[in-house]
């Protein structure tokens, strides 16, 4: 029997990003890619990315988080899912150790400080964005990651090359388009995803700026497919845009499940997002589910 039989979760939504929030803390046990699969096929588990949260690494954080998409493979960053596990454990009654105003997870990213703005709202601290050519990462040295070349010629949409690329711990293509509901994201998505030009794949976001404080942002998530909101795309995109003169360094961000605010922070660095989760139900694991996952 799997070590994750008849575990709690919680089933939420970061403005529709689909969330499962799974608590592992005071056990070694750690959730293997076929096991993550198992979850994501149950429908009341779905999620498009599965939160884990583990027993502290660094002192003075709260827990060490792991983020798992859809197909079992790992990310090092999930702003949506972030929010939702800051909300779990501020408010659910539950878990372990009720907080109130913040706390401090760690992915293999780094440290995401998280403060509580009303209920439902939460402001993360995603930290620094990665520019470098080698940090994102990319195939090849480009001095200027502003704009880089894709070798995957799309006859549908031959229009769709030099995206900038950013790294919020996981990496961001964002190509620059007039109309960013123009697109089939479920048959150039998956094209642009593997593009040789990403070793680790790549969360591919269409941006269409209707302001210098506005953006509207569909994407395609590395593992994970169309979603209705990506956190740290959003992230990776108001930092592209503020970088080519397109945007301030704040913005709203509109994504297919709603607003996000978006301020990449002059005074460090550090880019933050604001934005609201919803608790849709609990539940525990079926063994069932796991009876291939051995």
């Amino acid at each position: 029997m799997s070590a994750l039989s008849n575990s709690r979760f919680l089933k939420m939504n970061g403005l529709g990003n689909e969330i499962t929030v799974l608590d592992l803390r005071g056990s070694s046990h750690r959730v293997t890619p076929v096991e993550a699969r198992a979850i994501a096929a149950d429908p009341r588990s779905r999620f498009d990315q599965l939160m884990v949260l583990h027993d502290p690494v660094t002192p003075g954080t709260d827990a060490y988080m792991r983020i798992y998409n859809t197909d079992g493979s790992e990310s090092g960053a999930c702003g949506n899912g972030t929010r939702c596990v800051a909300w779990a454990m501020m408010s659910d009654p539950a878990m372990s150790r009720p907080l109130s105003e913040g706390l401090v997870l760690e992915t293999r990213a780094g440290l995401l400080p998280v403060e509580r703005v009303s209920d439902l709202v939460f402001t993360v601290d995603m930290g620094p964005p990665r520019l470098a050519w080698n940090e994102i990462p990319l195939r090849d040295p480009y001095p200027d990651t502003r704009s880089i070349a894709v070798d995957s010629k799309l006859p549908e949409a031959p229009e769709l090359q030099g995206p900038s690329a950013v790294s919020m711990g996981n990496p961001h293509a964002i190509f620059w388009v007039e109309d960013a509901l123009a697109y089939d994201l479920a048959a150039i998505g998956p094209v642009l995803e593997r593009d040789p030009v990403f070793p680790e794949r790549a969360n591919i976001s269409f941006a269409q700026v209707t302001s210098p404080e506005h953006i509207l942002l569909r994407v395609w998530e590395r593992g994970a497919g169309a979603t209705r909101a990506c956190g740290s795309a959003a992230c990776a995109t108001v930092v592209a845009a503020a970088r080519k003169g397109l945007t301030g360094r704040r913005a709203v961000v509109s994504l297919p499940g709603g607003d996000l605010v978006i301020e990449w922070r002059e005074s460090d660095g550090h880019v933050l997002m604001t934005g609201p989760t919803e608790l849709e139900h609990e539940g525990t694991l079926s063994p069932a589910l796991f009876a291939g996952a051995a």
